[in-house]
């Protein structure tokens, strides 16, 4: 079984920069893709970005890419996600998400594993 757990969400400005953080426990060694989604109200969870734990290789979503920074941490199996210039369109819970395989796969049913969400709040 894995464990993952998010922290670090909170309430900001737009522009500002927040980091989040999954530490992920449990039966690591299968797990390939680590990923973060969102969900705004109202609105479909959808992939942010993703990042492969053997090579690093990252994936971004056009709507944060240059924004925001996914990053691991193998030793202390943690997933980071650094966010910088923030916007209220970033507003969402952030779920922390992980499957075995080799893609960085954009749908929900693609994860096995999921934490229980941190909220993100950008005012204007």
């Amino acid at each position: 079984q894995v464990h993952l757990v998010e922290s670090g969400g909170g309430l900001v400005q737009s522009g500002d920069s927040l980091s989040l953080s999954c530490v992920v426990s449990g039966r690591t060694s299968s797990l390939d893709i680590m990923a973060w989604f969102r969900q705004a109200p109202g609105k479909e969870r959808e992939l942010v970005g993703g990042i492969t734990w053997s090579t690093g290789r990252t994936y971004y979503i056009p709507a944060v890419k240059g924004r925001f920074t996914i990053s691991k941490d193998n030793v202390k199996n943690t997933v980071l996600l650094q966010m910088m210039n923030l916007k209220p369109e970033d507003t969402a819970v952030y779920y922390c998400a992980a499957r075995s395989g080799q893609t960085i796969a954009s749908t929900i049913s693609s994860y096995d594993y999921w934490g229980q969400g941190t909220q993100v709040t950008v005012s204007s």
